[in-house]
């Protein structure tokens, strides 16, 4: 039997690592200088949605060994993607949306979170009251970025970094604690070879 292929799960493993520790490394440069350029801050945001929308495809269609971290990043994934989109094409004119947007974009994770630790609970995996912790705070959090979005410049600068330091927190931890990728995993299907399937029809 052919054994699937593991490099999609590796892919989607680094690539949330990987953007997980650069969410974590702008929410501390955006608090550490909230005088930063909007226009900066725009496409910054933007490209990053969008690269992260097609690493949470990737880990959707990777399908590791437990499937919850990446279980509902089909939908996220997409949605991530069209509104970097929009938001990279005007960075700078649309900072109330983007704060509106990323907002409401880690909201909908933390809550996608908390099922994912509930889910982790019955899997066994003892760590998953601390992503359930991270997934409400990430969501509270979201949901002042999203309300807060109209206050000044600094102040906003301030709790987006926040907010993006705590989605990097919370995607990081549980991407290490619920992806497992194992060398020879089987496929869902188990896939028959035709010859052996005509073979089998003579013999009957």
């Amino acid at each position: 039997m052919k054994m699937r292929s593991v490099t999609p799960m590796r892919i989607a493993k680094i690539g949330y690592i990987v953007m997980s520790v650069l969410f974590c490394a702008a929410g501390i440069l955006f608090i550490a200088l909230p005088e930063i350029s909007t226009e900066i801050i725009g496409v910054c945001i933007g490209i990053a949605m969008i690269i992260f929308g097609i690493v949470k495809l990737i880990g959707y269609f990777s399908k590791d060994l437990y499937r919850l971290a990446f279980q509902y990043d089909l939908e996220f994934g997409i949605l991530m993607i069209v509104l970097g989109v929009i938001v990279l094409f005007n960075p700078k004119n649309l900072m109330v949306f983007i704060c509106v947007a990323l907002g409401i974009s880690i909201l909908l994770d933390g809550l996608f979170k908390i099922r994912i630790a509930m889910d982790s609970k019955q899997f066994g995996i003892k760590s998953w009251w601390l992503i359930l912790s991270l997934a409400i705070v990430t969501g509270v959090i979201g949901v002042f970025l999203i309300f807060d979005s109209a206050t000044g410049s600094r102040i906003m600068s301030v709790l987006l970094g926040l907010t993006l330091l705590s989605e990097g927190i919370l995607n990081l931890y549980t991407v290490i604690s619920t992806v497992l990728i194992v060398k020879n995993q089987a496929p869902d299907v188990i896939e028959i070879e035709a010859d052996t399937f005509e073979i089998d029809r003579k013999e009957r």
